[in-house]
């Protein structure tokens, strides 16, 4: 429990060293570094041009407005120069393997969040570089050597404000937040870019009159809570800079997906389980190769006029094979019939078998940011 005055600035308890390094427009960099003749053009990285959903866009479509998430069909309207490129995981892991490697040169306590960003606590490192910006630096320059694409670095002493610097000075730049600049830093940010506030949850402190750090540090915790439950506590500490949470070596998958947006909208639901017959052949794929089985099946569908349904259903067993699978979401389908033709099928498993790894712990420690 937090015991203080609601305008009192914070700073945290444990101080670390904290990189968080973002790879810029990864997919379509990768894509324009593989193709010359892509490159200074606007590209999207897309399952399709229609109906297949932008992975990634490179700066160049990023002008027009293109962003991941987008349709294609959206973004042709925005940038009708756009040239679509089918995803290619098996490169995209290829070279992020190359910038793993980089990373653990200067420490182990790497914690990967996808393909193309991860944090790291280089507060004791491999190369006794005492100045956290310097080691950035560093692996950018190594980053960009080895891979011929660049990289953004944010670096203060929590996870949270990491994330936050390393989108200020995008692409190829970084940014740190040393100690005494965090409440002034915080106070002044728009609520948008906090880390975890979502454009929902945006709206929502609009209307309550947040609309920077300042603002959501003057609301008390109770008032937080009573209007944003649990993540009410998330949103007081961050207001003050507060985040606690450990970089984390061996993060555990908490959840194995896969979903498909079709060409053609489906209406009928025998189409519709012959791409749920498809889709879990591929899970089972994804959760052997992971080498995990979950009791958690969840069935996702967009309906024609983007409605999310989902469904979830748990077992009493652990299981990944492609037939329990489509037995589960079959039943998770057929309970209520469709209420609009089908654009997105999605099927994931979570509860997955995983082994809790051991946390290490901390000591509090003071550090010269540069």
């Amino acid at each position: 429990m937090l015991f203080l005055q609601k305008n009192t600035p914070v700073l945290n308890k444990i101080s670390r060293k904290i990189i968080h390094i973002d790879m810029d427009a990864f997919f379509a960099s990768v894509e324009q570094l593989d193709d010359p003749s892509l490159r200074g053009k606007p590209i999207a990285v897309s399952g399709g041009e229609d109906r297949g959903v932008i992975s990634a866009a490179s700066y160049e479509a990023r002008k027009y407005g293109v962003r991941s998430a987008m349709t294609g069909k959206v973004a042709k309207k925005l940038c009708p120069k756009l040239i679509f490129v089918k995803t290619n995981f098996k490169r995209y892991k290829e070279v992020s393997n190359i910038i793993r490697k980089i990373f653990l040169e200067y420490t182990d306590l790497v914690e990967p969040l996808s393909l193309d960003e991860a944090y790291l606590d280089v507060s004791v490192n491999k190369i006794n570089e005492p100045v956290a910006s310097k080691i950035a630096q560093q692996i950018r320059i190594k980053i960009h050597e080895q891979t011929g694409i660049t990289a953004s670095a944010g670096i203060s002493i929590n996870k949270f404000l990491a994330k936050i610097a390393s989108d200020i000075n995008k692409p190829n730049g970084q940014k740190t937040i040393k100690p005494k600049e965090i409440d002034s830093f915080v106070k002044e940010l728009p609520i948008e870019k906090f880390y975890g506030i979502g454009r929902v949850t945006q709206q929502k402190m609009y209307k309550l009159g947040i609309y920077k750090g300042e603002d959501l540090r003057g609301k008390s915790l109770e008032f937080l809570i009573d209007n944003f439950k649990n993540s009410g506590k998330y949103y007081y500490r961050i207001a003050r800079g507060i985040s606690n949470s450990e970089v984390k070596p061996n993060r555990i998958r908490k959840s194995v997906g896969v979903e498909h947006t079709f060409m053609e909208n489906i209406s009928s639901e025998i189409f519709v389980l012959e791409k749920i017959k498809s889709t879990s052949k591929e899970l089972e794929s994804r959760l052997k190769n992971a080498k995990v089985k979950g009791k958690t099946i969840t069935l996702k569908i967009k309906y024609s006029d983007f409605k999310i349904m989902s469904r979830s259903k748990t077992s009493s067993f652990y299981f990944n094979d492609n037939k329990e699978i489509y037995k589960q979401v079959k039943s998770l389908l057929l309970d209520q019939k469709l209420s609009n033709s089908v654009r997105l099928v999605g099927i994931s498993m979570s509860n997955l078998d995983n082994i809790k790894p051991k946390v290490k712990k901390y000591i509090q420690l003071e550090f010269d940011f540069g």
